[in-house]
């Protein structure tokens, strides 16, 4: 009989072993807990929720209200669970915590296909179909195993996120588009801030609200990705001659270097993300809507992600990972959760999902299957993709993911379209590919 290994029973791990067992493949799932406990998790359970008890907005106009929705289609574990475990938190999707992962745990071991095995996985076999959902705390000696099959510089175990804003939430008349010294075509985008204007963002930043770190990370940063209020601490100027240095920047309005400057790298092909770029932080969300809506042409900035700074295994996803979910070097080698190079609860569930379909249609010589990219699941994938593999950092689902819709629209039925468009392309590609059976 055809058989899969499953490695990690979380979110993603609990869900490709539910995907490949619903569909008639054996499962041998192994979770190192509680032999061997991770610095986070508290129980034996599987898919337990370490961070919070939301699974963000049920909305259809937010992206990932669309995600849980994609999943629902796609008969996901999680999702049913959720459901099931719901409990009362208004727009988002909040779960009793211990109702949730003991509805997983009790599905996954009543499964008939399901072999549960409680034992750490140091090696992957690489003479089977594996799907690896190890998580941001995948243990060390399986990451250095992970490492060496690929056999580049590929394992990152610290995020240092910067936000990322949306194109057309930046006021254009107040930024200027320029590289240092003239050098390109212009790839970036520079918000110009005056003396007076970077003195009040230095002030304000220091007096900021921070979040606390994990009991289990190291507050120990590394000198090339210091949180910019850590670097702000260490002198008035010194963002000015860091992330915020206007050297050989020359503001067209006034034919002049700015004091400072906060520039924007386009983050995808479309240019309708811009990343901040050396602006990974520790501040809290409220804290850094408010501080960087201070820098000129950002008042009214919207964020598709905002800064933070955490302890994760993740992979270089555009360098190493097929889109199928499948390494470059081993076909038989699937990733899925976090370790992709998603960011979240309900998009590690989405990459464990089309890891376990594409693992059974592996198993059983079907071809394998790759989401439309005007879908939730697919928008995250093709992220996976094409993001450039030099700034490479885990993301979430957002709108900005997405191909832009053929006609304009105005702002407050754009989502609703193109939540319309992603479930209608979902439901063609369940029926044209077999994916339900």
């Amino acid at each position: 009989m055809f058989e899969v290994v499953v490695i990690g029973a979380g979110l993603a791990g609990s869900e490709a072993s539910w995907q490949i067992a619903q569909r008639g493949v054996k499962v041998i799932l192994y979770e190192m807990r509680p032999f061997k406990m991770t610095p986070a998790h508290k129980t034996d359970k599987f898919a337990e929720l370490v961070c919070s008890n939301s699974l963000r907005s049920k909305e259809l106009h937010k992206a990932v209200g669309l995600l849980k929705e994609e999943l629902k289609m796609l008969k996901s574990l999680i999702m049913e669970s959720a459901i099931n475990c719901e409990i009362e938190g208004g727009k988002a999707l909040v779960v009793d915590r211990e109702c949730f992962a003991n509805y997983i745990t009790q599905e996954i071991f009543n499964h008939p296909l399901i072999k549960i095995k409680r034992e750490e996985v140091t090696e992957i076999p690489k003479d089977k179909i594996v799907i690896v959902a190890t998580g941001p705390l995948t243990s060390e000696s399986l990451a250095k195993n992970l490492s060496e099959l690929i056999e580049i510089p590929y394992l990152h175990f610290y995020d240092a996120i910067s936000p990322i804003v949306y194109a057309d939430s930046i006021n254009w008349e107040k930024v200027f588009v320029a590289d240092r010294y003239g050098e390109g075509e212009g790839s970036y985008v520079n918000c110009p801030l005056t003396k007076e204007e970077y003195e009040k963002f230095v002030e304000e930043l220091l007096k900021a609200e921070k979040v606390p770190l994990h009991p289990f990370e190291d507050p120990k940063y590394f000198e090339g990705c210091l949180p910019i209020e850590v670097m702000a601490e260490r002198g008035k100027d010194t963002l000015r001659y860091g992330p915020m240095k206007p050297t050989g920047l020359i503001d067209p309005k006034t034919g002049k270097e700015p004091y400072a400057v906060v520039q924007l790298r386009p983050e995808n092909k479309e240019k309708t993300l811009y990343n901040m770029v050396g602006f990974q932080t520790k501040l809290k969300y409220q804290e850094q809507i408010r501080i960087f809506r201070m820098i000129p042409g950002l008042e009214k900035a919207e964020f598709a992600r905002l800064g933070s700074i955490h302890r994760n295994t993740f992979v270089n996803a555009p360098l190493v990972l097929e889109p199928t979910l499948q390494l470059k070097k081993f076909p038989n080698i699937f990733l899925a959760g976090q370790i992709t190079g998603v960011e979240g609860y309900v998009e590690s569930t989405a990459m464990g999902l089309i890891a376990g379909i594409n693992a059974e249609r592996l198993a059983k010589g079907k071809p394998l299957v790759i989401p439309p990219k005007e879908t939730a699941i697919g928008a995250l994938i093709n992220y996976l993709q094409t993001a450039n593999p030099k700034y490479f950092q885990p993301m979430n689902i957002n709108w900005g993911l997405f191909p832009p819709l053929e006609e304009k629209i105005p702002k407050k039925l754009r989502y609703f379209k193109l939540a319309e468009r992603a479930l209608k392309a979902l439901q063609n590609w369940i029926k044209e590919n077999s994916i339900i059976e």
